[in-house]
């Protein structure tokens, strides 16, 4: 194992030890500001909130490039007897934004230690990614006016794929996410005389059902969208009906207009069945991510880098979209940019279990992959003699 990657596994586990919720990264923060700052770059915090942006320059050329990781955990138990579990209870990297982080901090090692660029890289930790909140707070704090990029780079592990290995398209490769709480009022009562109420159950379960023709029956067959019943909770006992049932889901769609008919089927839906059972419905509907779309330019410089790193067989450079979301759409809607998916392994307990669950544990042995495409990349976007690339906009 070379220094590096004893370096990369050290800063992995120790950001695994200490995982933060959404804008409360701030033990994160200090740390990646004392290891960027160790290796020689210009660090500045609180961008955002507890967000972290280092710049590295190198020559002269005036163009600049984003790589960015995130640094929020999410609110899950770790079980385990790994060494590098987490010390907060309640709280673990069940998303393998620890291995992002680390594989970034590594790439800045790499870049100020060797250099082999012309420009600037600003490498950019955002917080608050899972909640989808992290890269509009940064925006909105200046950061492409304070730190200015031509493009942004992100990677993302992906347990399912083969480790090192690298997916990603033109357009669309994630999901839009959109949240729905249905709020459902009747009558309640004796359990033993239902003929007295008005049952937000019976209204409950209809609806749920009825939801799950929306995508069949009206969203067009080559669109891909998704809705999802997440939760239900009623006021109800035992022995007595309630007089109140929510529930709670999310919609995924690439499309604005899909979207846009998502919601409202999700609203008609609710209210015509609620009026036929005489309740109300109350249809909250918020849009939380948006989709993240490539740009085809990105996409062509990130899977040259790949190559570089894995071979050809070794990158998809058009795969199919997915489902899931990321709140590095926000960027790329800001400034062209691409996101990419690294395969973080398909074996149980080698990188292959699911994100966002309590068995998960970000795959060490690509740590030194995802270093190597970033250094790659960075070198390639602002090689020597480039042209100039165009203002962000």
């Amino acid at each position: 194992m070379t220094d590096l990657d004893s370096r990369l596994r050290a800063w992995r586990h120790d950001l695994h030890r200490r995982p933060e919720p959404a804008f409360a990264e701030h033990a994160t923060s200090a740390y990646l500001a004392e290891a960027l700052e160790a290796a020689g770059l210009d660090v500045v915090t609180g961008v955002g909130g507890t967000g972290v942006v280092a710049s590295l320059t190198r020559g002269r050329s005036g163009r600049a490039v984003g790589l960015r990781a995130d640094m929020d955990c999410l609110p899950i138990d770790e079980p385990g007897t790994h060494a590098h579990v987490s010390r907060n209870p309640g709280f673990m990297h069940a998303c393998g934004h620890d291995g992002h982080m680390a594989m970034l901090l590594g790439a800045a090692a790499v870049l100020a230690a060797e250099g082999g660029f012309d420009g600037t890289v600003r490498f950019v930790f955002q917080p608050a990614e899972e909640p989808g909140r992290g890269a509009r707070a940064m925006l909105d704090d200046g950061l492409l006016a304070r730190f200015p990029v031509q493009a942004m780079y992100g990677l993302h592990n992906w347990p399912g794929a083969p480790a090192g290995h690298f997916l990603t398209r033109a357009g669309s490769i994630m999901a839009g996410e959109d949240n729905f709480e249905i709020r459902i009022r009747g009558r309640g009562g004796h359990a033993a005389r239902p003929h007295m109420v008005v049952d937000p159950i019976v209204v409950g379960a209809e609806i749920v059902l009825a939801l799950q023709t929306v995508v069949a029956r009206n969203v067009d067959p080559a669109q891909p969208a998704v809705v999802s019943c997440t939760d239900i909770s009623t006021d109800g006992a035992r022995n007595a009906i309630p007089g109140e049932v929510v529930i709670r889901g999310d919609t995924r769609s690439f499309d604005p207009a899909v979207a846009a008919l998502l919601e409202e089927r999700v609203r008609r839906l609710c209210e015509g069945i609620g009026a036929a059972h005489g309740a109300t419905c109350a249809v909250t509907y918020t849009h939380e991510f948006a989709p993240t779309v490539n740009d085809p330019a990105c996409v062509a410089a990130a899977v040259e880098a790949a190559v570089a790193v894995a071979g050809e067989d070794g990158v998809d450079p058009d795969c199919a979209p997915v489902m899931p979301s990321e709140d590095f759409g926000v960027l790329a809607g800001a400034v062209p940019a691409c996101f990419a998916l690294l395969g973080n392994g398909t074996e149980p307990g080698r990188g292959g279990d699911p994100l966002h669950s309590r068995e998960y544990d970000f795959n060490d042995a690509v740590l030194r992959t995802g270093t190597d495409f970033y250094v790659t990349l960075a070198r390639r976007v602002l090689a020597a003699g480039a042209p100039a690339a165009a203002p962000a906009r």
